[in-house]
């Protein structure tokens, strides 16, 4: 790993210590605690930990993770785009490509803090709750890391538009406008695995499962899709930034 990739994620650290950005990671598992809280079974007894965990994550895999990844994207590219912060930057001796994925990098990172704590949050609101059954680590734990790998090409293509446009509220309007449609095509096993604004839900919701039956998609077309468009997004975003102007 080269130095000034690490040199430049940790300014990237730096720049983000004195802003509230972080208490966003927070956002969705606190709003998804009462979303926990009022979930039962069908016959609306007390629900399993499987049950918890489609409640809990429809809204936040849905909706907000989608929204958090060009929110983390365009706040990591705002001040490059205020006051020739572009042109200082890239003016410096280090590789752009350095630039480019050391930002990508802690688009990620946010997005890890954020399924870590919704984790935290699942783990309360089911023992608040009093269920007794055993904690399921393997599925709360995959379910959040799947969740987190199927945000990674999001991240990737929303990070390209945002350092692209020098409006912060451009790539944001972008993002809820694409978000929205997914509430729909989540359902559609020939469209959901391709709209990566849907990716995160069909990761993150237990498969095979009880509840929300309509999205349990083939998980190899899933498994197919979300890699390669990491690839493909996060290297046209890097070769759009090699070509930048300044």
């Amino acid at each position: 790993m080269s130095n000034s990739y690490l040199r430049m994620l940790s300014a990237e650290r730096l720049k983000l210590s004195g802003s509230r950005l972080w208490l966003l990671a927070a956002a969705s598992p606190a709003v998804a605690v009462p979303i926990g809280l009022t979930s039962s079974t069908p016959e609306g007894g007390k629900p399993d930990w499987s049950t918890l965990l489609s409640s809990m994550s429809l809204l936040h895999a849905l909706l907000f993770l989608p929204v958090l990844s060009g929110l983390y994207a365009a706040v990591l590219c705002r001040h490059e785009h205020a006051d020739g912060g572009w042109k200082a930057l890239l003016a410096l001796p280090v590789p752009r490509s350095s630039v480019y994925l050391g930002k990508f990098t802690m688009a990620a990172l946010l997005l890890a803090a954020t399924q870590v704590l919704f984790a935290a949050a699942e783990v309360l609101t089911g023992k608040g709750m009093g269920l007794e059954a055993p904690i399921p680590w393997s599925i709360l734990l995959g379910s959040a890391a799947a969740g987190w790998l199927a945000c990674l090409p999001l991240a990737a293509l929303q990070l390209a538009v945002s350092q692209a446009w020098s409006s912060f509220a451009a790539p944001l309007a972008l993002t809820v406008s694409l978000t929205l449609p997914g509430i729909l095509i989540v359902s559609s096993a020939a469209y959901a695995p391709y709209y990566p604004w849907v990716q995160p839900a069909l990761a993150m919701l237990p498969h095979g499962g009880a509840a929300y039956r309509a999205l349990n998609l083939p998980l190899q077309s899933l498994l197919a899709v979300v890699p390669g468009s990491l690839v493909l997004f996060l290297a046209a975003g890097l070769l759009l930034f090699r070509r930048k102007a300044v």
